[in-house]
């Protein structure tokens, strides 16, 4: 038996996708017991030049990669729409689907998840850390352990600008190009320095963690272009480092979020997290403060994730879904 598999949107990560796919085919095999065919990809133009076997399918009509019949979907595109409706109908033919959209899943990863219920897969780690396992941490913690507050480094890119302008003495324009050239920022940087990724990743985070989100508008987000080289030589006078903060935390059953640059002293779990990585501290009832780290951006991280969840989900659920 084949485990056929699509690929929704073929950028950065959908490209990093594909090349794990290709370059871990024994390994996955092994792990899944069964070999792994890529049968469809979906673009935008189907006349941009690609390195894909002449058995794939590329095609700008999810239609079309429907009727490939695909086992297991990955979805790599940009923003709300087409994405939600794509996998709303691949969950119905009994698809399994992986998501690395966080503005999606930020607003309708519960609606798929009921959805799915017990009979699909539902992959979403990477929507929030790139290849940190943040997702999969919290849900092995909460069995037991109530987490009580969140704070996180969940931006790479944020975070790399603010390392260089600290350590480096470097503006914030001079960071951010620098982040683009290495493939860490986007062309467009305004998600990423405003705060609205790190807004969109935290509320993920919150349904997880909570099984609700605030009222979105009563979040305060603010970004990093703000931070000035007085705010960053007054904090290093100090021992501090200024981070760019997201936090949530219950309190008397009222939940309370804030995206924001912090100062943070030497003694927390985030002051020494620098460059792309991302890190979340957490504080919960039983094991107390703890502290996770790892790669926030890269075609490679967030792929990797993605295909994490590939292998658990086939660990844990029938292949052939379709067949039923």
């Amino acid at each position: 038996m084949t485990i056929k598999v699509a690929i929704l949107g073929f950028g950065t990560v959908g490209q990093g996708v594909y090349q794990i796919l290709q370059n871990k085919q024994k390994q996955l095999t092994q792990l899944t017991g069964e070999s792994v065919q890529l049968c469809g990809v979906l673009v935008q133009n189907k006349a941009k030049e690609r390195i894909l076997p002449d058995s794939v399918l590329i095609t700008d009509q999810f239609d079309a990669i429907l009727a490939q019949e695909p086992d297991v979907i990955f979805e790599a595109i940009v923003g709300e729409q087409p994405s939600f409706s794509y996998l709303t109908k691949a969950i119905d033919k009994r698809i399994h689907v992986i998501t690395a959209n966080k503005v999606m899943f930020a607003k309708h990863g519960t609606h798929l998840l009921d959805k799915a219920a017990n009979h699909v897969g539902i992959g979403y780690e990477a929507t929030t850390a790139s290849g940190t396992p943040i997702i999969s941490m919290i849900t092995k913690l909460l069995q037991v352990n109530s987490v009580t507050k969140i704070e996180a480094i969940l931006n790479g890119t944020s975070n790399f600008i603010l390392s260089s302008m600290q350590n480096e003495g470097k503006s914030l324009n001079t960071a951010l190009t620098e982040a683009q050239a290495q493939g860490f920022a986007e062309a467009d940087p305004t998600n990423d320095i405003e705060g609205y990724d790190a807004f969109y990743k935290l509320m993920i985070l919150s349904q997880l963690i909570y099984k609700r989100q605030p009222n979105w508008a009563d979040v305060p987000c603010e970004g990093i272009t703000n931070v000035t080289t007085e705010d960053l030589t007054s904090a290093k006078t100090s021992g501090q480092k200024i981070r760019h903060i997201a936090a949530i935390e219950e309190k008397n059953g009222e939940l309370y979020a804030s995206i924001k640059p912090q100062a943070l002293p030497p003694t927390h779990g985030l002051h020494s997290v620098d460059g792309v990585d991302n890190a979340i501290h957490l504080i919960s009832d039983l094991a107390g403060p703890l502290t996770l780290r790892g790669p926030g951006a890269g075609k490679l991280s967030t792929a990797s994730a993605m295909v994490e969840d590939f292998v658990h989900i086939l660990q844990s659920y029938p292949v052939k879904l379709l067949q039923y």
